[in-house]
């Protein structure tokens, strides 16, 4: 992924990153999306589990570090056209 872009996935309580060549970072958000869970750096190989999450957000690594985003925040989506 290139910086800036991500990846939302719903419904969704666990991914993976089963063959993928480089870690993510990942946000699990429930219905209101407010972030229940974060995989910072997630490996690759690995798979991460948020029983309580409706979605979840891939984005490149270092973007949670960098955003400073913690458990509790909430998030706003908002369309853009291309």
């Amino acid at each position: 992924m290139r910086p800036g872009d991500g990846l939302w996935i719903a419904p969704c309580e666990a991914i993976h990153t089963l063959g993928m060549k480089w870690p993510i970072d990942a946000i699990f958000l429930d219905k209101s999306y407010r972030v229940r869970k974060l995989s910072p750096r997630l490996p690759p190989w690995r798979i991460a589990v948020c029983w309580t999450a409706a979605s979840v957000l891939e984005l490149p690594a270092g973007v949670l570090l960098a955003s400073g985003t913690q458990v509790g925040d909430e998030l706003a989506f908002h369309p853009t056209s291309h």
